[in-house]
């Protein structure tokens, strides 16, 4: 990308665009090179800002930021956007489309509006005449505006009428069952006649992965059929589609994920894919339920970019996260991660496998089923009904020359009896325990008739871990809590004497009730000497937590304490995702 001095603006062509102008002032191009994309658009008949960003004469963050200054307006990160608040009634969609505009809200007599290029004086004049408004232009960047401006297409309300009218065109290039490839069976005829749901299914997936859900709730009841997405831990209504559909709607589920659609008296479980752009693919894990009034299906998110965001994107404070780099490059032993169900704790275990994932290492897992598919691991799932239990697979790990093993789930004595050997006999075992904190996981193995000797050999480290939402940056706002609620939840003296105050949730365009995202909140429990002895003396699970507070592990509760002091979480998010 060539770069300019500024020029006066006498010197610039009439001819080129607003957009244009403002860059060669800027000094972002030269006079030649947006003359010669100006020449190139319109030749191809091509907006020219498309061509910009397209032919890499500028990025679309460089060009945002330059209209942001040259226009006075305020930036804004449109994937920061809930994309399900935005208003849908305020701008023709076909106007939106053409001149890449998306109304963000409307104020009095101004509509606020994201562009890429607040230049463009026709799209201001026509959505004047059209709403009898002003237009206050807030500046996006080009690629994502586009992108979310066509995700957003039709409402939900709009879906539900093409249902039950029948006006779809037969498309799902961009659906892929299982192994990538549509369906293509003797039930092709019917799913070109039910069209609209398939359409239906199609945008509600993408949906779901554009709003940053985790699943996906299809649920019949007797004169209601709902749809609803679990975004950062909470159940959202979404769509409420006629009843009439819930037959159709499960048969398609049920044939992309391979499933046998005649069969609705038990429930089954697999697998499919969406193929989101050119480099990404989401897997989805299929759930079917017989329920009263027909099958309940719900769909898990499998997003293998979770397991890359990093260790730092997951929450850990630095001692914590310092622990756990030691105890995964050990060469041998047991770390556990604990937590309910829905905690992230296949997230952290993935990303501990990332971090370890090199060429000279030999890495298997186990898993019911494996969620995160991560190229260069060994991935094996458990089939019970076929015979292959953890207990089984792990045995055959050990003939395979493992590094590095990990046990989606320790259930059972067997299970925990092989694993342990594992990590006695020179390999690192990564697995997961259903526990309220780490010093219970201790308590749980040994009521599971795991001698104390074994667990005080094998076991380094114990991570409890619970999920809490994180409080929107922008809108997030001090609060005034009470000194005896502060220390009543858990705050000392010490902590309440700085000038500090708790943030608590405000609610605006960009989050949900004040919320957006997830943060993780850990107890992280390196197995010292001092807690080995207590192990092997049978000790209380109230004994090793106090040794375990002297050695300076935070409890859950203290993790998230911690949290809130640092303005990243409430207090109320705190006290409602951990016990004490």
């Amino acid at each position: 990308m060539a770069i300019a001095d500024p020029v006066s603006k006498t010197s610039l062509p009439a001819a080129l665009p607003g957009v244009g102008r403002a860059l060669v002032m800027a000094g972002k191009i030269t006079q030649q090179t947006a003359d010669e994309v100006f020449r190139r658009a319109k030749a191809a008949n091509r907006p020219f800002i498309g061509e910009l960003t397209q032919s890499g004469a500028v990025s679309a963050a460089d060009l945002a930021h330059t209209m942001a200054q040259a226009f006075s307006a305020p930036l804004l990160d449109v994937d920061a956007l809930d994309m399900e608040r935005l208003p849908r009634d305020l701008l023709d969609p076909k106007l939106s489309a053409h001149h890449r505009i998306l109304a963000l809200n409307k104020r009095g007599g101004r509509l606020i509006i994201a562009t890429a290029d607040p230049s463009d004086h026709e799209a201001a004049e026509k959505v004047k005449f059209a709403t009898q408004m002003s237009v206050e232009w807030v500046i996006a960047e080009h690629d994502k505006l586009s992108r979310l401006i066509e995700v957003h297409g039709k409402s939900v309300s709009d879906a539900m009428d093409s249902i039950i009218g029948g006006d779809f065109e037969f498309d799902e290039a961009s659906l892929a069952s299982s192994d990538g490839q549509t369906d293509d069976s003797d039930t092709s005829q019917t799913e070109v006649e039910d069209a609209p749901v398939v359409k239906f299914l199609h945008k509600m997936m993408v949906d779901a992965v554009n709003m940053r859900a985790s699943d996906l709730h299809f649920e019949p009841y007797e004169h209601q059929y709902r749809v609803r997405f679990r975004i950062d831990g909470e159940l959202r209504e979404i769509a409420s589609p006629p009843p009439a559909i819930k037959e159709k709607l499960a048969s398609r589920i049920k044939v992309l994920s391979r499933l046998d659609i005649s069969e609705k008296r038990v429930p089954q479980d697999g697998r499919m894919k969406l193929k989101m752009g050119p480099d990404r693919v989401i897997d989805f894990r299929v759930s079917t339920l017989p329920t009263l009034f027909g099958e309940k299906i719900v769909i898990r998110i499998l997003d293998p970019s979770s397991a890359k965001l990093g260790i730092d994107a997951l929450g850990y404070e630095p001692e914590e996260k310092e622990r756990l780099l030691k105890a995964i490059e050990r060469p041998y032993g047991m770390i556990l991660v604990t937590g309910p169900t829905g905690s992230g704790k296949t997230v952290s275990l993935y990303t501990c496998l990332n971090l370890l994932n090199k060429p000279g290492v030999n890495i298997a897992t186990a898993e019911d089923p494996s969620e995160i598919n991560l190229p260069g691991v060994n991935q094996v799932n458990v089939n019970e009904r076929a015979g292959l239990t953890f207990a089984v697979a792990l045995r055959a790990f050990l003939r395979q020359d493992p590094d590095i093993i990990m046990v989606g789930e320790i259930r059972d004595l067997e299970t925990a009896d092989i694993a342990i050997k594992a990590a006695q006999t020179g390999h690192l075992v990564l697995s997961t325990l259903h526990t309220n904190d780490a010093p219970a996981t201790l308590t749980r193995m040994r009521n599971m008739g795991i001698p104390p000797f074994n667990i005080a050999s094998s076991v380094i480290l114990i991570s409890a871990q619970r999920l809490a939402r994180r409080l929107c940056a922008q809108c997030k706002a001090p609060v005034d809590i009470p000194r005896e609620t502060l220390k009543e939840a858990g705050f000392g003296d010490e902590d309440l004497n700085g000038s500090w105050k708790p943030y608590g949730p405000v609610g605006c365009a960009a989050c949900h009730n004040g919320y957006k995202g997830r943060v993780g909140i850990y107890e992280v429990m390196p197995i010292s000497e001092a807690i080995q002895r207590i192990i092997l003396a049978d000790g209380s699970e109230l004994e090793i937590a106090e040794q375990a507070r002297r050695e300076g592990v935070r409890s859950l509760r203290m993790s998230g304490l911690h949290k809130v002091r640092a303005g990243v979480t409430s207090l109320e998010e705190v006290l409602g995702v951990t016990n004490e």
